[in-house]
């Protein structure tokens, strides 16, 4: 399969969601631009780490550049949705944040996971330009997409699977 290096800039919309039920959910990140649909696969753990860079990277621009307003994190959960085709290009590996001055755009930069039929050369890229809006309703989103998975043990912190949870504080025992 041929490298992708690709600049989505500026994307139209810029969402994450996960399709499947909670402790079984695959996990999106997806961005339009006209009619160009780009779906890369990524992990819960990379949703939930983009959120809180989101968060931090965003309160570092503003203290930078204390004349900007501050991003708008307000989003539509409707339009927070991944949209057909759902064909990811590529699985997530690297995941980065940066941000252009000049156009007052931040940029998501997204690079494939690295195995072991590809070197780092052949890694492709994807560098999604938003608005700091767009990626501050992304992080909220987020947030609040990954919280909506499996309840948490109290005694054990563990997640409690449909089956039910067998917990090793009240006399249970991990494998």
């Amino acid at each position: 399969m041929p490298k992708v290096d690709m600049d989505l800039n500026p994307v139209d919309r810029l969402v994450v969601d996960a399709i499947g039920q909670p402790g079984s959910r695959v996990f999106y990140l997806q961005a339009q631009l006209l009619d160009q649909v780009v779906t890369i696969l990524v992990e819960k753990i990379q949703v939930q780490t983009i959120c809180v860079g989101v968060e931090q990277f965003l309160a570092e621009i503003v203290q930078k550049h204390p004349g900007i307003t501050p991003a708008d994190g307000s989003y539509v959960e409707e339009n927070m949705r991944i949209n057909p085709p759902i064909d990811p290009i590529f699985r997530a590996g690297e995941i980065g944040l940066a941000y252009s001055e000049e156009e007052d755009l931040a940029i998501l930069v997204v690079k494939e996971i690295l195995t072991d039929q590809a070197s780092e050369d052949d890694l492709g890229e994807i560098r999604f330009w938003c608005t700091r809006s767009q990626l501050a309703a992304l992080g909220q989103w987020g947030i609040e997409l990954s919280g909506r998975g499996r309840p948490i043990c109290p005694q054990c912190g563990e997640p409690i699977p449909a089956e039910g949870h067998l917990c090793p504080k009240k006399n249970g025992h991990k494998k």
